[in-house]
């Protein structure tokens, strides 16, 4: 982007809206169950394990359909593949208002699941394709906040949905605004180099940026999941994602049943008190990303900088261990605030370090998906395993332990194991080591 020329003069801020409320609606419905458990519980009889696998139930098949999304994404682009994505997972939430107990439940979050497998690989195509390289962190950023105001809208939303017109309705809405979504997607979406209402001076900036300094045309040859995953960078970045994606779902499909059942709140002021630290979380996370950007030294991302601006984030989100010596929810909301931003900063800035490390942009979309794919092997587990922890102790304190310490274990993998480009180097050699 030209010196003094604000971004919401360009064109490309549309791209940046698509972004951002793609992962706000994928989120939407990722955060129902949570705000809706409860009244399901109640309804269906649903015990605290059984619930717990209720809320991991959508990573089954979003864990398995990742990589191979992010393939098609490569083969196919990301306009085709997302679409599809969008509309299954916007049927699967809809659908959600049929069920009748426990199993029904269960498959329409497995199939909703599979369908938003195609977000993040398709995301982070988008921004390889539209953004800048110095625009990269804060575009990630843009992209993954989504993610955070999503269950802000979706708890408030939710919260009062159900408590005006039932837990049914508010899944048919959910549904519905997905194809909202996929309709402006299907009608004004294409890449830059085709896009008829992008001007010229613009596409020709965009296809300058995006070009790394150290790029070699003749050296970018896809390496292919197996390529990737000889990687050690690759690895290091992958489970460091699933340290902060742990976090992040234990955010997600907790913290509702946190407020109601250890601060003794409704189902509404609940969804409330959830919304504050998505909000201001989604904030925090922008302006990390942007200031990510800025540090940026010329030929510093390619070699892998932004990994120490994701050691630093981790790090802080390990604040959370602070939360069972706290008792004013106030006090309990700002910790988790932080703990939550800077958590996510972390996710959207490994997106935007994989952009930075892959020299291949046919590459991007499966790295994308072996990322998100390990990290949400985590994802899985976090709802299951703070299930067990909660049946056993009684309370969420020893939950909120075992989050900190992966993000202290995450920070030090990101600092330490994450330096070699992923691809080739000048000389032609694959840089897997």
């Amino acid at each position: 982007m030209q010196k003094g020329t604000s971004l919401l003069k360009k064109k490309r801020v549309w791209i940046y809206a698509f972004l951002f409320t793609l992962t706000l609606i994928n989120y939407v419905d990722r955060v129902s169950l949570s705000v809706a458990s409860k009244v399901l519980k109640e309804e269906f009889d649903i015990s605290p394990v059984a619930m717990g696998y209720l809320f991991s139930s959508f990573v089954w098949l979003y864990f398995l359909a990742l990589i191979p999304m992010g393939y098609l994404v490569g083969r196919f682009g990301p306009k085709k593949v997302n679409g599809y994505g969008i509309g299954v997972w916007s049927v699967a939430t809809a659908c959600t208002a049929l069920s009748t107990g426990f199993i029904s439940l269960l498959s329409c979050r497995l199939i909703m699941g599979m369908g938003e497998a195609t977000t993040y690989p398709a995301g982070a195509r988008v921004i390889r394709e539209w953004m800048p390289l110095k625009e990269r962190g804060m575009a990630t950023a843009v992209f993954h906040s989504g993610s955070l105001v999503g269950p802000a809208i979706g708890a408030i939303g939710f919260g009062w949905l159900i408590s005006t017109f039932g837990w049914r309705i508010a899944f048919v809405v959910a549904g519905a605004l997905g194809f909202v979504w996929l309709a402006a997607w299907l009608k004004w979406y294409s890449h830059p180099a085709k896009a008829p209402w992008l001007g010229d001076a613009e596409r020709a900036e965009i296809a300058a940026g995006s070009v790394s300094s150290s790029a070699d045309p003749a050296r970018t040859v896809s390496l292919g999941l197996k390529g990737l995953a000889r990687s050690s960078s690759m690895w290091a970045i992958a489970l460091s994602h699933g340290c902060a994606v742990y976090a992040t779902y234990f955010f997600l499909t907790w913290l509702p049943s946190y407020l109601q059942a250890e601060k003794g709140l409704t189902v509404m002021s609940s969804g409330i008190y959830t919304a504050i630290p998505y909000l201001g979380a989604a904030i925090l996370a922008i302006v990390i990303g942007r200031w990510s950007d800025k540090v940026m030294r010329p030929g510093a991302a390619e070699s892998g900088q932004r990994r120490m601006v994701v050691a630093s984030v981790l790090l802080a989100s390990s604040v959370i261990f602070l939360v069972p010596a706290i008792d004013n929810t106030w006090a309990i909301l700002f910790v988790i605030t932080l703990s939550l931003a800077t958590c996510a900063s972390a996710i959207s800035l490994n997106l935007s370090l994989v952009n930075d490390l892959v020299r291949s942009e046919d590459d991007v979309g499966t790295a994308a998906g072996f990322i998100t794919a390990v990290g949400n092997l985590f994802g899985l587990l976090a709802p299951i395993v703070t299930g067990y922890v909660v049946a056993g102790s009684g309370s969420f304190a020893l939950a909120f332990v075992v989050v900190g310490a992966l993000l202290v274990i995450g920070s030090v993998l990101s600092m330490f194991c994450t330096r070699r480009p992923i691809g080739f180097t000048a000389s032609g050699k694959q840089a897997v080591a």
